[in-house]
């Protein structure tokens, strides 16, 4: 409900679902009212453990979220994601730990100075990917908060649990400091990295089951952080987040057609109830710590140092930002001046602060750390936490807006203008056929036509865009614009061709990574997608040495088969994509200059891919014989599936006949895809034969055999 009674505002529904968390409990902690069991269940919620609050809805949050980045754009992004989460997170910790123990009138050492400066110098990913993907800030800047939050909380953690031990008396000498460090670090990326392995082998043995699926992966999650977190003592955040970017990396293309959707709907749900519940919760603790703490949170001065350490946490953030910002503007994609100010003001705090914030009130009341300053600790972050949510969170949109980096290009302006010419077509279309038609034809047209938004300018004056996309428009700009909505059409047209069983995962996943570095280079050269495929497509370097008439010619298309059928797979995936993305781009800006620019690129690209195809026609014909053998193969029985599913549909098959029928077709599916049809190694007789040299020799053979036998 907030959702939808905020959708269009600059008010993310998160911060209003804190406010919610923070009036019902409010509610029942500071007042006389009675909630009845919406306030037993609201005690208890607050009750719970913070370990138990982290181990429920993080590995959901993270997993969702490191597996639904963009893995070529981390890669890109990993140099400055590292800055950020290393000596960033070390850099706000000291200067917010400095900066409390200098000016707070509370009397703590260093190390408890520092531990509450750690507990706040990271961004927290729970409220920071919630608030980016809700505000569409673009991919580039949301991979790089998103990746730096995930890794930056990891690392916080580590550097919260170091600090802490130091506050409760353990040794802290630098050995045991570097080998605390190096074991959490290395550890949880050692568990998460096997965690990984075992899932992606474990889903070669699920066939087109996507319960089963979805079952790995959110068991996974889970074990991995409780394996990480509990068992081996180290990060479960950190490794959660190795598991699902390891995930993003190799097992993406496991999931095809109706799984991937259900995947990606199942974890956007997740989340979102994740999301949601742990945020009202949050507001509930913020409540509570705020109204049951009244001997600290009632005295001016505690609230007068919760608006300094707010100062504060920005200042350490811009000090991170402004430091490290030579390194970060060389590094990955770079970054400009309006970015690193986004950069800076998204540095919110969430769930994972006030858990961290909860552990330290639990284990406060000794003579180590006192309960005042276990209730100050949590009262100071929630504080923190609601006033980044609500002043940072609510005004990022604002930010993004007077920054101008929110407002479409020229070149988008004119592609929206199209389209809605193009719906305006579309809808007239459909309009005039109906109006012929029978059964609908009586209908009250005017009130239809002020229901359509497309067809209400009807009378006015019709500017077709293809007119602005003349000789006078070919700006760099217009140009990359419409080579990365090409690119992204070819991308497009390899998920349904891997739909379509015309491509194995391994070929998916190279022609992939070819798109997303081709989109990295759009501003600077023309389509250069097959620069990538081009190591990957020839002839082997011993092919010459296997041509000579001494070896036969059965056996040389033996040994070389599998890298030419890799190499076949990729020449027509990448010819059948590309002439795809131009039907579309013809269809889309007709015979404009700037289509026909981007179309000749393609063409001019294809060139080399036909060529090796001729050549392997010419020379090896059994080998792309296999190759459709198996792709007609497998868009067969996919046909089958459909034309199953839509006699289901229309109510001429029932429940177990489908059934029956399914399991029947996914036999035949699993089969081919574990026993392919392929070339046999020819036999012993056969390579005599045809071996001119061998020729000769098995005649002597035979003529021996025969005398001795006489």
């Amino acid at each position: 409900a907030c959702r939808y009674l905020f959708n269009g505002t600059r008010v993310p529904y998160t911060v209003v679902l804190l406010v919610i968390g923070i009036f019902l409990g409010s509610l029942e902690y500071g007042t006389m009212h009675n909630l009845g069991k919406l306030g037993h269940g609201i005690r208890i919620w607050n009750g719970i453990n913070p370990d138990l609050l982290l181990a429920v809805f993080l590995p959901v949050l993270l997993f969702e979220s490191s597996f639904s980045m963009d893995v070529h754009q981390i890669k890109r992004c990993m140099g400055q994601m590292v800055l950020l989460a290393g000596p960033g997170v070390l850099i706000s910790t000291f200067c917010l730990g400095a900066l409390i123990k200098l000016t707070f009138p509370y009397n703590w050492d260093w190390k408890t100075s520092l531990l509450l400066g750690g507990l706040l110098g990271a961004t927290d990913p729970v409220a920071v990917v919630a608030l980016l993907k809700e505000l569409g800030a673009s991919k580039k800047m949301t991979t790089l908060i998103d990746g730096e939050s995930l890794m930056n909380d990891g690392v916080s953690v580590v550097v919260f649990q170091l600090f802490f031990k130091m506050v409760m008396g353990h040794n802290s000498d630098w050995g045991s400091i570097i080998k605390f460090l190096v074991q959490n670090s290395f550890g949880a990326v050692g568990i998460g990295l096997a965690f990984g392995i075992a899932s992606v082998f474990w889903l070669k043995f699920i066939f087109n089951d996507t319960v089963a699926q979805i079952t790995v992966t959110l068991s996974a999650s889970y074990f991995a952080y409780y394996t990480a977190q509990e068992w081996a003592g180290v990060s479960g955040i950190l490794t959660v987040m190795i598991l699902g970017m390891f995930f993003a990396a190799f097992a993406r293309t496991a999931f095809k057609g109706d799984s991937h959707q259900s995947l990606h709907h199942f974890w956007e749900m997740a989340a979102y109830i994740a999301n949601t519940l742990v945020f009202i919760l949050s507001g509930v603790i913020i409540a509570e710590s705020v109204l049951s703490g009244q001997t600290i949170s009632y005295k001016g001065n505690s609230w007068s140092f919760l608006f300094l350490l707010y100062l504060y946490v920005q200042l350490s953030r811009c000090v991170v930002v402004g430091v490290l910002y030579p390194l970060l503007c060389r590094s990955g994609y770079g970054l400009d001046w309006k970015e690193s100010i986004i950069l800076t003001w998204s540095g919110l705090r969430g769930a994972v602060s006030l858990s961290l914030a909860l552990s330290v009130k639990q284990s406060s009341g000794n003579s180590y750390l006192s309960s005042d300053t276990g209730t100050r600790f949590l009262f100071l972050t929630g504080g923190i936490v609601f006033l980044t949510l609500v002043v940072n969170g609510s005004t990022t949109q604002l930010l993004l807006h007077l920054l101008r980096m929110e407002t479409l290009t020229a070149t988008k302006k004119r592609i929206l203008e199209y389209t809605k010419f193009e719906m305006m077509k579309t809808a007239l279309k459909a309009f005039e056929n109906l109006g012929d038609d029978e059964e609908l034809g009586s209908a009250d047209w005017p009130t239809v036509i002020r229901h359509i938004s497309s067809l209400k300018d009807l009378e006015g004056r019709q500017v077709n865009p293809h007119d602005g996309y003349e000789a006078g428009s070919l700006d760099p700009t217009n140009i990359m614009d419409i080579r990365i909505r090409f690119l992204n059409g070819v991308q497009a047209a390899y998920w349904e061709m891997l739909d379509d069983g015309r491509i194995t995962q391994c070929t998916a996943n190279v022609l992939m990574q070819s798109v997303d570095e081709a989109l990295d280079l759009v501003s600077t050269s023309s389509l250069s997608d097959w620069r990538g495929l081009e190591p990957r497509v020839h002839f082997p370097n011993y092919y010459k040495f296997l041509q000579s008439k001494i070896i036969p010619h059965k056996l040389v298309t033996h040994l070389i088969v599998e890298r030419l059928e890799s190499a076949c797979y990729i020449s027509s995936a990448f010819l059948r994509a590309h002439r795809i993305a131009r039907q579309q781009l013809h269809i889309f800006l007709g015979n404009s200059n700037i289509a026909s620019t981007v179309i000749n690129e393609s063409e001019v690209e294809g060139e080399e891919a036909k060529q090796f195809l001729e050549d392997v026609r010419d020379s090896f014909p059994q080998v792309l014989s296999v190759l459709k053998t198996r792709q007609v193969t497998h868009y067969v029985l996919n046909h089958l599936n459909g034309y199953i599913k839509n006699l289901e549909k229309v109510g001429l098959l029932e429940g177990k006949e489908v059934s029956h029928l399914h399991d029947v077709v996914q036999s035949d599916l699993k089969k081919l895809l574990r026993h392919p049809p392929s070339l046999k190694l020819p036999n012993v007789d056969d390579l005599i034969t045809s071996n001119p040299l061998l020729k000769d020799r098995s005649s002597f053979r035979s003529l021996a055999i025969g005398e001795t036998d006489a």
